[in-house]
């Protein structure tokens, strides 16, 4: 729109200044006519006043047309400032908005959710692990004495694992309450250690060399890895409480079974909870029954882990 109005302004004057040469040519003919001197002087001292007066017309006409430039730049700049202002409240009004909006939603709990955490403490086993089979008494595997019998059900364990936060809410049925998927794995080692295989006594019951029968004795442990769910209660408090439903895991044992099993499945149950003492450091205690269903290859590895772990939450 301004292009056009100033295209429009100088239309004009240009066409001002035409007609005004137009005007001031016949006048100085005219004029000339009128006089009839005869002296070439006088004509053409006539003629350079006209010319002069011509002149002066079109130099004011001129200054004129650069004075209404000028006032259509400064109209220009002004407009152009006025919007870049315009822009600059918009701007300013969008930012209040996003700040007011922040301000209006609910603070979040700095607490890190994730955590490493190492564990350990003491277990109990429901039955004996028994042992091996004496494979020189009468019937063999199938109904042999039982060689080293491991009677001993109390052990120690440590391990650790590791919780990565899923969801704050229970899916959306618990406010406050997260769930959390657990990987962990520990280590048991009972508290006695038991031959393994024809002892000396049976090799020399039997009459067996020395180099047959076995001296070394066999250390009865236990690993561990489970993979379980994690409700964890009260989010963004210090004391949080949890359980774990049911979690899957894999045991493996040592020795086999006597039908040389060593990798036995099962399920945990536990409960526990941690407490934050300082800059995302947690201490807590938990316990877990933890069950196979049946016997497998004569070997049972039901029973509880109880004891405490220290945490760092990422």
């Amino acid at each position: 729109m301004m292009m056009k109005k100033t295209k429009l302004v100088l239309a004009m004057a240009t066409a001002t200044l035409t007609m005004a040469g137009l005007l001031v040519a016949p006048q100085a003919q005219a004029h000339s006519k009128k006089h009839g001197h005869s002296s070439s002087y006088s004509s053409s001292s006539s003629a350079e006043r006209l010319a002069a007066a011509a002149n002066n017309r079109v130099e004011a006409l001129e200054q004129q047309l650069q004075a209404m430039q000028y006032e259509l730049q400064a109209l220009r700049s002004s407009q152009a400032s006025h919007t870049g202002s315009s822009v600059d409240s918009a701007k300013v009004q969008e930012l209040d908005q996003w700040m007011a909006s922040v301000k209006s939603q609910p603070a979040k709990s700095s607490t890190k959710d994730n955590m490493v955490f190492f564990r350990g403490g003491y277990a109990h086993a429901d039955s004996n692990r028994g042992g091996t089979l004496d494979p020189t008494a009468p019937g063999g595997n199938s109904g042999g004495a039982l060689n080293g019998p491991i009677g001993n059900q109390d052990a120690w364990y440590f391990g650790a694992g590791f919780d990565w936060s899923l969801n704050d809410d229970l899916f959306g049925a618990m406010h406050g309450t997260e769930v959390l998927a657990e990987l962990m794995f520990d280590y048991k080692e009972l508290g006695n250690r038991a031959a393994n295989g024809i002892t000396p006594a049976v090799g020399t019951a039997e009459g067996l060399p020395v180099p047959g029968v076995n001296t070394e004795t066999a250390t009865v442990n236990q690993l561990t890895l489970a993979a379980s769910p994690k409700v964890k209660f009260l989010k963004g408090q210090a004391f949080r409480p949890w359980l774990i439903p049911v979690g899957f895991e894999l045991n493996i044992i040592s020795p086999p079974s006597d039908a040389i099993t060593v990798l036995t499945p099962g399920m945990q149950f536990g409960l526990g909870a941690d407490y934050k003492v300082w800059n995302n450091i947690f201490v807590g205690l938990d316990a877990r029954y933890h069950y196979a269903p049946g016997n497998i290859d004569g070997v049972n590895t039901n029973g509880v882990t109880a004891g405490g772990y220290v945490g760092i939450g990422f």
